[in-house]
């Protein structure tokens, strides 16, 4: 299929795609054809462009595709394509860091560092931006996003805005959920940070990054880590303990580096992703008790197999 480009509409700023392929825009390099997909050039277009919408229209919002699986079969609906979109971030008068959703942990990092701010540092460690982040409360190295937040702003699908606290959320490992239950997609945050001194923080930066780059199999196509971690334990042990380090099905593969990521060899479909994920669960199951939960984002159809 052949993708194509045009502006939404007069009245729209922003770029609609038709037949996108999906493979492009995730981190696994996987995954079949979305029937379109819509990159608002500012946070005043997306919600003109969600009140443009029927009601019944599918709605999937997407950052760096990094925590995400999109099957063969593909999206039916409309993606929201946040990164390159919602990119502001800046300093507020109190001191607060005003980040939209579009934004790269890595570039929220290095901008707390500029501004001679702490706490920041660990953001660069995770892959994604930043609604993603909120999303699943993402992080690394013994630090959560909503660690940081003071307030969140979303909207829902009516182009509504809401500017959110904390106690709004059920928050938990790996875990967020609106407590009244309608759907929004996060658009910013405001965090707040300990002043500190830039030139430590940028270090302590470089140090995250190079622990990364030592454990993580970063040369190949991955999506970071497939499982949560148990209570008390680590999936990743779990997993090279019942021998699947370099399990493989089609072009997928359980990393021999890191037994909780899973890497494309090569041409993976997202069902070969997705076959590993299952037998990886059944397996730890059946061997430890332990019922792995899956930390990566699955969505779309099946591809129909025909002939």
């Amino acid at each position: 299929m052949t993708e194509h480009v045009h502006l939404a509409s007069p009245t729209l700023r922003g770029t609609m795609r038709e037949q996108v392929d999906m493979s492009k825009h995730t981190s696994w390099r996987a995954g079949g054809v979305a029937e379109r997909m819509y990159q608002p050039a500012d946070l005043d277009d997306l919600l003109v462009f969600l009140r443009s919408m029927p009601a019944d229209e599918p709605l999937y919002a997407v950052g760096l595709g990094s925590n995400l699986l999109v099957r063969d079969g593909g999206l039916r609906g409309t993606v929201l394509l946040m990164h390159g979109a919602l990119n502001h971030l800046h300093l507020e008068i109190d001191g607060s860091v005003y980040v939209e959703a579009g934004v790269p942990g890595a570039k929220l990092a290095r901008f707390a560092a500029l501004h001679d701010l702490s706490g920041a540092e660990f953001f660069a460690g995770i892959p994604g931006t930043i609604g993603g982040m909120l999303a699943m409360n993402a992080g690394c190295y013994g630090c959560e996003t909503w660690g940081k937040v003071l307030r969140v702003m979303t909207v829902n699908r009516k182009g509504e805005v809401h500017v959110r606290a904390a106690a709004d959320y059920e928050i938990g490992y790996r875990h967020v959920e609106l407590r009244e239950g309608s759907e929004e997609w996060f658009t910013a945050a405001w965090f707040e940070f300990a002043r500190g001194q830039g030139a430590t923080a940028r270090n302590e930066i470089k140090a995250l990054l190079s622990k990364r780059i030592a454990s993580q199999p970063l040369n190949l196509p991955n999506a970071g880590s497939v499982f949560r971690n148990p209570p008390g334990d680590h999936a990743a042990r779990l997993i090279e303990l019942c021998g699947l380090k370099g399990k493989r099905i089609g072009a997928a593969q359980v990393s021999e580096k890191h037994a909780n990521f899973i890497v494309n060899v090569g041409d993976a479909s997202a069902a070969d992703i997705e076959q590993l994920i299952n037998e990886v669960q059944a397996v730890v199951e059946q061997r430890t008790g332990v019922r792995l939960q899956c930390e990566v984002r699955i969505m779309g159809e099946q591809k129909q197999i025909t002939g």
